[in-house]
């Protein structure tokens, strides 16, 4: 099989460095390097950008980033197993690749980029989620990236896409939807993956907006929704009692009716129950 760059194909330099891909570590590896070229072409236009990659594994990823462009990439792996390929990588395209041996929860990334900075990952399965709240929830905004290609399993996607009426239709769409542009740009079935994981994979393509949709204190859209989330097979005026004892005033001034569910009740009108509570509170 012909590679992008020069370099092994990703069957052969697994083997050689003794990459088996660790469930504890949440990796599934991604080995057809057409593929990832095509995850990276997601992003845009690269050539301008530093790009920030999460788990890169063996490379496949960082050497479709590097193939299509991208000015630089910081590339975190936790698993020292895979530094050796990935040096392989630095060293045909020199300056252009930085590997940190890290846990991506506690680095500092922001000390290692230069902006523009876009996001580009197929994400550990069991830290993906928790990033990218991080990513969305930063103390201030706009946030450090332009936009975020990741890849998710297909129900996590299909969650941060979410419209409301459905059963995705959850905190992640609201989170996601308030302060960027979303939508699926890829899906994967499992055998694209070795090992192969149970469930099929999407790849979600967010782009940050200059400010949120509507506007809203953070902190009381979070706890509004959460509350409302957390018991979303009840009725708002019941979900909701305590955040304010006069909460069915506050829902009617949103233009919601008290007895919708959480998943009726679009972003829109979120914002404006936040706006309502705040406004008798001040």
């Amino acid at each position: 099989m012909a590679t992008i760059d020069g370099l092994p194909p990703l069957r052969a330099v697994i083997a050689e460095h003794g990459l088996s891909a660790r469930k504890s570590l949440g990796q599934n590896f991604l080995l057809d390097l057409n593929l990832t070229a095509k995850i990276a072409r997601q992003a845009g236009d690269l050539s301008a950008c530093d790009v920030l990659e999460i788990g890169p594994g063996p490379g496949g990823l960082t050497r479709g980033l590097l193939a299509q462009g991208a000015r630089r990439v910081l590339a975190v792996e936790k698993d020292a197993r895979c530094l050796p390929a990935l040096a392989e990588i630095a060293e045909a395209y020199p300056g252009r690749l930085e590997v940190v041996n890290a846990d991506a929860l506690e680095l500092d990334v922001l000390a290692h980029l230069t902006p523009p900075v876009r996001v580009v990952a197929n994400l550990p399965y069991n830290v993906g989620t928790e990033l990218l709240v991080r990513w969305l929830t930063p103390p201030a905004w706009p946030p450090f990236w332009q936009s975020l290609t990741l890849m998710f399993q297909k129900e996590v996607a299909e969650r941060i896409v979410a419209q409301p009426g459905g059963k995705a239709y959850g905190r992640l769409a609201i989170l996601a939807q308030w302060r960027a542009e979303a939508r699926i740009v890829m899906s994967l079935p499992p055998g694209a993956f070795t090992p192969p994981p149970k469930v099929s994979s999407a790849v979600v393509h967010l782009v940050a907006r200059p400010e949120p949709l509507y506007p809203a204190d953070p902190e009381t859209l979070s706890r509004v929704v959460a509350t409302a989330f957390n018991q979303r097979r009840k009725m708002l005026r019941s979900s909701l009692k305590g955040l304010s004892p006069d909460i069915e005033a506050h829902l009617q001034a949103a233009g919601i009716t008290p007895t919708e569910r959480a998943e009726q009740v679009p972003l829109e009108a979120f914002c404006a129950l936040a706006r309502s509570l705040d406004g008798a509170a001040s």
